[in-house]
């Protein structure tokens, strides 16, 4: 089981460490694949926490990624980042886990909201005016759909490009664009009378971290 903890002490790391990093471990050197486990599964599990909603099934998703990621190193490819392709993978894994969910239930609702927010994405808001606003924000994010939460996840957290974006979620790039435009949208309707300028708000950058 991964471990994960509030606060990570590995920093975000940089494509020329990402690929010493992954070569080391193609090469077996457990060291290199702790170093890429701490670094990347904070973030993983807040990614698909945010589209499953579900504690155990997100820590399934996210130990399933990093094996399949690991057991497959030898067809990475240099091209792209070690993370972008790690959470592809995560996010297909969530595809399929909402896949299941629906054959057994008949239907997936996306619309159920929390109380509880995950350690990992449990941050300390400076006010409690920010806390409040915090918490409106996720309540419209979690009013998307998984595509969608997806999306701005990608975007705003890990301040991917749309087509990366597009890689990342196995789309075109002009899906990975509707989706954002979608969203945006979404949430200006959700949030109207609240803030004018949402993707600017403090909060939501800070609990999407």
């Amino acid at each position: 089981m991964i471990t994960r903890r509030v606060e990570s002490a590995t920093p975000r790391l940089t494509r020329r460490m990402e690929k010493r990093l992954v070569a080391q471990a193609r090469n077996g050197d457990q060291e290199a694949a702790r170093i890429l486990v701490d670094a990347h599964k904070d973030r993983l599990f807040a990614f698909v926490w945010r589209i499953l909603r579900d504690h155990h099934e997100s820590e399934e998703v996210c130990q399933e990624a990093f094996l399949r990621a690991f057991s497959s190193l030898d067809s990475f490819s240099a091209e792209y980042r070690f993370s972008t392709w790690l959470f592809t993978i995560g996010y297909r894994l969530c595809l399929n886990q909402i896949r299941r969910r629906k054959s057994l239930t008949g239907e997936v609702d996306f619309t159920g909201i929390s109380s509880d927010e995950p350690d990992t994405v449990d941050r300390v808001a400076e006010s409690e005016a920010a806390r409040r606003l915090k918490n409106q924000i996720w309540r419209a994010v979690d009013e998307l759909s998984a595509p969608q939460r997806a999306a701005i996840m990608l975007f705003y957290r890990e301040g991917m490009s749309c087509e990366t974006i597009a890689q990342t979620l196995g789309i075109p790039m002009a899906t990975a664009k509707s989706h954002l435009h979608r969203a945006r949208g979404r949430l200006r309707d959700l949030l109207s009378g609240l803030v004018n300028d949402w993707t600017s708000v403090r909060p939501f950058r800070e609990t999407a971290s």
